[in-house]
This record gives structure tokens, sequence and C-alpha cells, in this order.
């Protein structure tokens, strides 16, 4: 008798489906299993900061010893510059054609707390990448910090003498090692935790759903529509012209982070998954993947980027300011370079549009216009994140000769 087996994706995809109903019809009984997500999300968090550091320090001695690290990077920093600028321009595009902000109702506008008074310049995000304390910025998740020490450290590591150099690079690989095994038992609790997530949140918003939808649907659809380009034109083009690989391929590889990174809003928190698709289903080097995807899920954010840019737009066009062409070249340029250090500050996306807003001269009051739907829209931007990590990951490897799974079959 042969055993029944549902795919990971898909036993994600029915939790989703199943986490919506529930959260909607029994908002009241949610608080009974929402936390199992808790749960789920404080053990990804767990082995983030490990899977990190020992993921590249172990592809930064490898790299390092055969003179790669340099050609390496250059290729990993341009496309993450490259997709995010593309990212950004594609959401000014979409906000000035739609314009979602004009007539827009300031009375939807809600109260922020705790919003920052102090943004962060971006001389402040180059200092914040060099750690006064490394365990430190272990503790508190700093992830900029703590990727920048293991840069270093596996370089230098790569520079002692061959037999210190041996033993270091078979301990933090047999370190990674480890730490995929743990991150591999996590995985397999996915579909519980995502139900506990999105069943918690679906019930939280369930009274004003309706509301939501009215007030900020245009706005909503500038965003989705901007993202939905990126993700499924300028990407895919990317993969197929420049990687040479086939999209549907390497999207059906990626289906398990993808949906995972949909319901938890958060590309750290998927980076396990991440890696361990394109390394298992994609048949990219660890070389590859253990430098790319940990600074890709750090510094390379197009969704969000795009998302704030769109978002500053739209504030400007809901109190009547009109803004420059030279005064949207500052959005898009404060919009990448925010992007960059949004890891490593508090409250992430407040921080970015405040960064924005203040480039512009435009009222920090506005974040409360956009408040209600930051969630529903933070889901899908995450997505758009880790896709564009996974396709730079397999498009790099490309570049480097690594046979594929996805590769285009000549």
């Amino acid at each position: 008798m042969t055993r029944f087996k549902i795919a990971l994706h898909y036993q994600i995809l029915i939790a989703l489906l199943v986490a919506i109903a529930i959260g909607y019809l029994f908002p009241n009984q949610v608080h009974y299993f929402s936390w199992i997500g808790d749960l789920f999300l404080r053990a990804l968090r767990m082995v983030i900061v490990p899977l990190i550091f020992t993921s590249i320090v172990s592809g930064v001695i490898s790299m390092g010893s055969s003179g790669q690290l340099g050609r390496l990077g250059l290729k990993t920093f341009g496309y993450y510059m490259l997709t995010s600028t593309f990212a950004i321009l594609t959401g000014l595009l979409f906000v000035n054609m739609i314009q979602p902000g004009i007539g827009a109702d300031l009375g939807l506008k809600q109260n922020v707390d705790h919003l920052p008074t102090d943004t962060l310049t971006f001389q402040d995000t180059l200092l914040n990448i060099i750690p006064t304390n490394i365990v430190e910025a272990m503790a508190s998740d700093n992830i900029l910090p703590i990727i920048f020490f293991a840069i270093l450290f596996g370089y230098f590591i790569s520079q002692v003498k061959e037999n210190q150099r041996k033993t270091l690079n078979n301990l933090f690989e047999g370190l990674f090692e480890v730490m995929m095994k743990i991150t591999h038992l996590i995985i397999l609790f996915t579909p519980l935790g995502i139900l506990g997530i999105v069943a918690k949140e679906v019930a939280h918003n369930a009274d004003r759903l309706g509301a939501i939808g009215q007030s900020l649907l245009l706005y909503m659809l500038t965003v989705i529509l901007a993202l939905l380009v990126h993700a499924i034109i300028t990407l895919p083009v990317i993969l197929r012209f420049i990687g040479k690989l086939s999209p549907f391929k390497h999207m059906n590889h990626m289906a398990t982070p993808l949906l995972t990174a949909f319901s938890t809003s958060s590309s750290s928190a998927t980076l396990p998954l991440t890696i361990e698709a394109i390394e298992k289903k994609g048949k990219v080097s660890n070389r590859i993947s253990s430098f790319t995807l940990p600074l890709g899920a750090t510094i390379n954010m197009d969704g969000t980027a795009l998302y704030e840019c769109v978002a500053a737009m739209f504030i400007a066009q809901a109190y009547g300011v009109e803004l420059s062409f030279g005064m949207q070249m500052i959005v898009v340029a404060t919009a990448l370079l925010a992007s960059i250090g949004a890891a490593g500050i508090p409250m992430a996306g407040l921080v970015m549009i405040t960064v924005i807003l203040s480039a512009v001269g435009l009222p920090l009051e506005g974040v409360g216009l956009i408040l209600a739907v930051d969630r529903i829209l933070d889901m899908m931007r995450t997505t758009v994140n880790v896709w564009s990590d996974s396709c730079g990951a397999v498009t790099i490897a490309s570049s480097e000769n690594e046979k594929l799974a996805a590769s285009i079959k000549r």
C-alpha cells in the first residue's frame, strides 16, 4: 500500500485557506491555537543568526582562498542595486499614472503611536554596519553588522596557514550542516505555524475588512499592480535572458518559501526555507547561496522599496503636494538607500517611510493614512523581496557556470 503524501507547498496553501476561513468565521476561538504561530516564528528566529553567521563564514572561506570573493561581491551588489532601482521606478510609474492619493479622504488617518522622531541618515547606516560589540549585535538580531563581521572573519580565516584554515573551515561547515538540520525540522511544522499566524491576523481585522477595502482600494491596487509587474515581468526577464533560466521552473522550486514569506511577512524568518529550496531543489552550490541569500534578506528589498516609493507619493497626493521631477528622483534615491539599512532599524517600515517623507518635506503624520492596509501589503511586498533574493542567487550561480535545475536545456 503506497502512502499518500502532499507536497509541503500544498500543505501551506491548504493551511492558508483554512486559517482565513477560521479567522473570519470564528474570531473568538482563534486564541486557542494562535500560539502555534508565535511558537513557529520563535523557532525560525532562533536559527536566523547562527545560520547567517555560519553560512557566510563557510562560504567566504572557500571564496577568499580561491580569490573569488571580490568578483562574486560585485555581481551580488550589482544585481541588488539594479533590481531595487527597477522596482522603485515601476512603483513611481504606476503611482503617477493612477494617482490614488488625489481626493483621498484624510479622515481615514490613524494615530501613529511611538513613531520615531529621529531618522537614520545614510552616514548613520554606514556607521552601524561596523559593530562596536558583535555579541551585542547578535543578541539584538542586528543583521547588517553580523554580515559584515562574518565576511571579514571568513576572509581572514582563508588567509591563515593551511592546517588552521582547514580546521576552521571544517568547523564552520559542520556548524552550518547542524543548523540546516535544525532548520529542516522546523520547516516540517510550517503549515501549523502559518495556520496560527494567518488566523490571528484575519480575526484581528475581520470587523473592518469591508471599510478597509472601500477606503484604500485604489492605493492597494496601485501597489499590487506595481509589485506584480516587477515580480512577473522584470525579474523573470532577468532570469530568462541574463541567467538563461526557466522562470516557471524556478518559481516551482520556490513555492514553499514564497508562501511562507506571504504568511509571515518576514524575509529573515523565511531565509532558512529559501536556502533549503535554492540548494536542494535549485541545485545552487552552498558557495553561492551562503553569500547571496543572507545578504539579500538584509539589503535586497525590492518589494519594500517599491512600496515605500508608492506610499510617499500617495501621501504627497493626499496632502495636495505636487512633487517636481527632481523631488521624485529624491524619493527614488532615498527609497533605495533606506531599503539597504532597513534591517538594522527598529520599526523598519515606519522609519523607512519617515526617512523619505523628511527628504521631500512631507508631514510625518501622513504615515497614518496607510496603516490600515499596511499588514496586507506587507505580506505581498515581503513575497516579492524573497522572490528577488532567490532570482539573484540563481542568476549569479548561472553566471558562475553552475549547472542548475532551472537551466534551459539547449
